[in-house]
C-alpha cells in the first residue's frame, strides 16, 4: 500500500466510528460492537476529514468490515417513524400535496439568452436565472469557512468588520495570528475570498445541479434511480464525490445495485448529500411540490435513506413552491414540511428551528440554540443543516442577503446551506437584477466544473436549459 495515499470516505476502519454514531442517533444499541472495536485498537470517526491519518492493519480493516455488516443487522426503533420507500413516506404524510397540472399548455417557449441578466421575456425564466445565481453566490460565500467551527467563523468575520455577516469573507484586516489559528478551507481560499473571486469555482454544490440537468435531458422526468447511477458512471469523476455519494459510487463498482447502494456500508446515508442534489427537481416543477419531492426521492435513493432522503424532498418541495412566484418564504417552508414524515427527526428539527427563529430577534441567539440542540450530530448531517437552513430563511423573511448570510454564519455545512438558501431566496427575488450586485458581479456569469460540456457556462444559459426541462412533457 502506498503510504502517501489515504482514500477518503470509503475505508472500513474510517467508517466504523461513523456507523456507531449513526446507530446512537437512530436508536440502535451498538455498545457491544463499540467495545469490540475499541478493544481491538480501532479509532473513533475522524471529526472532519474523510480518513484517519494512517491506514489500519489488514487485521483491523477486516474486523472493521465485519463490524459494519453486523451493525447493518441491528434494527432501528425509529424505522416505522422514518421510512425510506416513497409509498410509505406518502402514507405517513397526512398533508401530502395534490398533483398539479404540468406547466406546458399555453406557456410560450422561452427565447435563448441574449447575454445579459433578465433579458428573457418569461417571468419563470427570470426566476430560474436568479435561482442559479443565488445558488452560486450562497455556495461561494460559504466555501472559505467550510469545516471551521462556529466560534472561528464569528472571529474571522468580526476581525474584518463583517459581523453580522453581510458580504464576502476577506483576509484584509484580520490579524495573522487569528488566520493561523483558524485557516480558511485549504481548497477554497484561493478562489472564494473577496480579494480573489473571479467567477464561480468548481464545487459539488454546483456540479450536482448540472448533472441533474443532464439527467433530465437524457432520461426525462420519469427517470429511474438506475438512470442516476448510469449517468454518474458516465459523467461524474469518482474523485469529485464525497461521503454518501462516494460510498454509493464504490458500491456500484462492486456490483451492488440501487437501492442497496445507499445502505451497504454507508454510515453517511442520512447526511446532506442528497439535499444538495434537489434544486433542479424543485425548479422544474413550479407549483407541483409533490412531483418535485417524488423526483428528488428517486435521485436520493441511490445514496441516502430516511432523513437523508427527507432533506432532499424538503428542499425540492419548498423550491417548487417558490418557483411559482406567488408564495412567500414561510409558505415555501410549510410546503417543504408537507412531504416529510411529521414524526421524523428532520421534521421535528425544522419545526423547532422555525419556532426559534420566529421567537428571537438576534440570529446569533438562534444559532446558539440550534447548536445546543443538535451539536451531537456530525456537521454534514441532514438534520442540523435542514434546521439551520429553515431558521435562516425564516429569520431573513425572504431577503436575499439576509438568507445567505444567516445560513453561512450558522456554521456546519456552510457552502451547502448557503447554496440552498441562495437558490430559494433567488426564486423569491424573481429576477437576477433584484439580487445585489456585490453578490452577482464577481461571478462573471461563468462557473468552473469537471462535468463535461458545462465548464465556463453562463448562468443565463443554465437558466434557459432548466426552463426547457420545465416545459418537457
Amino acid at each position: 500500500m502506498d503510504p502517501g495515499l489515504r482514500l477518503t470516505w470509503v475505508q472500513p476502519e474510517d467508517l466504523v466510528g461513523h456507523e456507531l454514531r449513526q446507530a446512537a442517533e437512530d436508536g440502535r444499541d451498538a455498545s457491544s460492537v463499540a467495545a469490540r472495536w475499541h478493544a481491538a485498537g480501532g479509532s473513533p470517526a475522524p471529526p472532519s476529514a474523510g480518513a484517519s491519518p494512517t491506514a489500519a492493519s489488514p487485521r483491523l480493516r477486516a474486523l472493521a468490515a465485519r463490524l459494519l455488516d453486523e451493525l447493518a443487522e441491528f434494527p432501528s426503533p425509529l424505522a416505522e417513524l422514518e421510512p425510506t420507500p416513497l409509498d410509505e413516506i406518502r402514507a405517513s404524510c397526512p398533508d401530502w400535496p395534490q398533483p398539479a397540472a404540468p406547466l406546458t399548455a399555453n406557456h410560450p417557449e422561452a427565447p435563448a439568452p441574449a447575454g445579459g441578466p433578465g433579458n428573457g421575456t418569461d417571468p419563470l425564466l427570470d426566476r430560474l436565472h436568479a435561482a442559479w445565481l443565488g445558488r452560486a453566490a450562497g455556495c461561494l460565500l460559504g466555501k472559505p469557512v467550510e469545516k471551521l467551527p462556529l466560534h472561528a467563523i464569528r472571529a474571522l468575520a468580526r476581525a474584518a468588520g463583517n459581523w453580522p455577516l453581510n458580504t464576502w469573507f476577506t483576509e484584509k484586516g484580520v490579524p495573522a495570528e487569528l488566520l493561523a489559528a483558524h485557516p480558511w478551507n485549504r481548497r477554497s481560499a484561493a478562489t472564494s475570498l473577496a480579494e480573489n473571486i473571479d467567477g464561480m469555482p468548481e464545487d459539488d454544490d454546483l456540479n450536482y445541479p448540472l448533472l441533474d440537468l443532464l439527467l433530465l435531458q437524457r432520461y426525462g422526468h420519469g427517470f429511474r434511480t438506475a438512470d442516476v447511477a448510469r449517468l454518474w458512471l458516465d459523467e461524474l469523476p469518482a474523485g469529485r464525490t464525497f461521503t454518501a455519494e462516494r460510498v454509493a459510487y464504490r458500491n456500484l463498482l462492486d456490483g451492488i445495485e440501487p437501492p442497496l447502494t445507499a445502505a451497504h456500508r454507508n454510515p453517511f446515508r442520512e447526511w446532506i448529500g442528497a439535499a444538495i442534489r434537489a434544486d433542479v427537481h424543485g425548479w422544474t416543477h413550479p407549483g407541483d411540490p409533490a412531483a418535485a419531492a417524488e423526483q428528488a426521492h428517486r435521485d436520493a435513493a441511490l445514496t441516502h435513506t430516511a432523513n437523508g432522503v427527507y432533506g432532499a424532498m424538503f428542499v425540492a418541495a419548498a423550491l417548487a413552491e417558490a418557483a411559482t412566484g406567488a408564495a412567500d418564504v414561510h409558505q415555501c417552508l410549510h410546503t417543504g414540511l408537507r412531504v416529510v414524515p411529521p414524526r421524523s427527526r428532520l421534521a421535528e428539527a425544522v419545526r423547532s428551528a422555525i419556532e426559534t427563529a420566529t421567537a428571537h430577534a438576534d440570529f446569533d441567539d438562534v444559532v446558539d440554540r440550534l447548536h445546543a440542540a443538535h451539536g451531537t450530530y456530525h456537521w454534514v448531517h441532514a438534520v442540523p443543516n435542514a434546521a439551520l437552513l429553515a431558521a435562516a430563511l425564516t429569520h431573513a423573511d425572504g431577503d436575499f442577503t439576509g438568507s445567505v448570510c444567516r445560513a453561512v454564519s450558522g456554521g456546519w455545512d456552510t457552502d451547502s446551506n448557503g447554496a440552498t438558501a441562495g437558490s430559494l431566496a433567488g426564486l423569491l427575488a424573481g429576477h437576477p437584477g433584484r439580487l445585489p450586485e456585490r453578490w452577482t458581479a464577481p461571478l462573471r456569469n461563468r462557473l468552473a466544473t469537471s462535468v463535461a460540456g458545462f465548464d465556463g457556462t453562463g448562468f443565463d444559459t443554465l437558466a434557459h436549459l432548466t426552463f426547457q426541462e420545465v416545459l418537457r412533457p
